[in-house]
């Protein structure tokens, strides 16, 4: 899910860079109001957590990746603010270091798996807990929200992807960045996601979710 450079086009890059700037700086606030030095370690083991989940990508049609994130656990654990500011630490370290991602796109690779996917995952769970908790419901909705957050965050860049052609285009017509439209970059993206990196999210989401819970639910940022 990673975009690389030269995927997107300046008219959409430089909006989600403004967006991820303006997220971080709301972001920073709610974290210093939250966080004690107690938990700094745990915003760091969280960072290297997406870190690591997310270097086990697999090349897939229309330029990007597919993989875990390890957003949705992050955001449930410590918050949805903190899942943003530990992912996209992550994100930026790949972009600058190894490659893993555009210089030009980070701020489409923030928002897209640090912005969306950690608040997603939080009103999913929240959603399905509304009426009735109960162990078997909290698991339940820990898989959906790690599923449905990928998912979510797999579209949106499909998207991103298939506007390219029909927003930046040279004078013979032809498309200047991302190739292919979006009936063929949001089935690229989003069936893969669907029927496997959805799948690992939710896995992943729900057994770090079960272990929490029974070693130590009181940290646990979306039950309280």
């Amino acid at each position: 899910m990673h975009i690389p450079d030269g995927y997107l086009s300046p008219q959409t890059y430089v909006p989600l860079y403004v967006v991820f700037i303006a997220s971080t700086a709301v972001a920073v606030k709610k974290v210093e109001k939250k966080i004690d030095k107690k938990m700094v370690p745990y915003l760091g083991m969280a960072a290297a957590f997406s870190f690591l989940i997310m270097m086990f990508n697999v090349p897939i049609p229309g330029g990007s990746t597919g993989h875990a994130v390890g957003a949705a656990i992050i955001a449930l654990l410590f918050g949805p603010w903190v899942g943003f500011i530990a992912v996209s630490v992550a994100l930026i370290i790949q972009a600058l270091v190894f490659g893993d991602g555009g210089i030009t796109a980070i701020g489409a690779n923030c928002v897209n798996m640090a912005l969306v996917m950690p608040f997603v995952a939080w009103g999913i769970f929240k959603l399905f807990t509304r009426k009735t908790v109960s162990v078997r419901r909290m698991n339940t909705a820990a898989f959906l929200a790690g599923y449905i957050s990928l998912n979510c965050a797999a579209l949106i860049t499909s998207i991103e992807f298939g506007i390219q052609p029909l927003i930046a285009t040279g004078a013979d017509g032809n498309p200047l960045y991302a190739p292919y439209p979006l009936k063929v970059a949001m089935p690229a993206m989003v069936i893969e996601h669907v029927i496997l990196f959805g799948i690992i999210e939710g896995l992943v989401t729900f057994l770090i979710f079960r272990y929490f819970y029974k070693h130590n639910k009181e940290m646990i940022e979306v039950l309280k």
